[in-house]
């Protein structure tokens, strides 16, 4: 069955990936509880600068910084708007966002439907 997924690239500071770790845990239980599918982040090991394009290069990461890759799964994207809209109404959420351990003008993120699952 096709799921819709709600993809994100972070550049992380590398002293702050346990903290970053931390409120990805806080955040993806929200997310869960709420009743998102899945929740996935993933931390570089393999993702050297491309020629034209790359992981790094477009999150403009800096040396001391590393790439997070991270995932929502939904069953639609009407359930991941429906599951956003409760997340961001829930008073957990309240956060300063000048206080996260990343630069969230250079995130990427974006909603993705599945055209093939293994």
């Amino acid at each position: 069955m096709p799921h819709y997924v709600e993809g994100f690239v972070v550049p992380v500071p590398k002293d702050r990936i346990a903290e970053y770790r931390k409120l990805a845990r806080r955040v993806g239980k929200l997310f869960m509880e709420h009743g998102a599918l899945g929740v996935t982040e993933c931390l570089a090991d393999d993702v050297k600068p491309g020629k034209w394009t790359s992981f790094p290069q477009s999150v403009k990461l800096k040396e001391s910084e590393t790439v997070v890759f991270s995932w929502i799964t939904y069953r639609s994207r009407k359930h991941r708007d429906s599951i956003a809209a409760k997340v961001m109404k829930d008073a957990r959420m309240d956060m300063d966002p000048s206080s996260f351990p990343f630069d969230g003008k250079r995130m990427i993120f974006g909603g993705f439907k599945t055209i093939v699952e293994l």
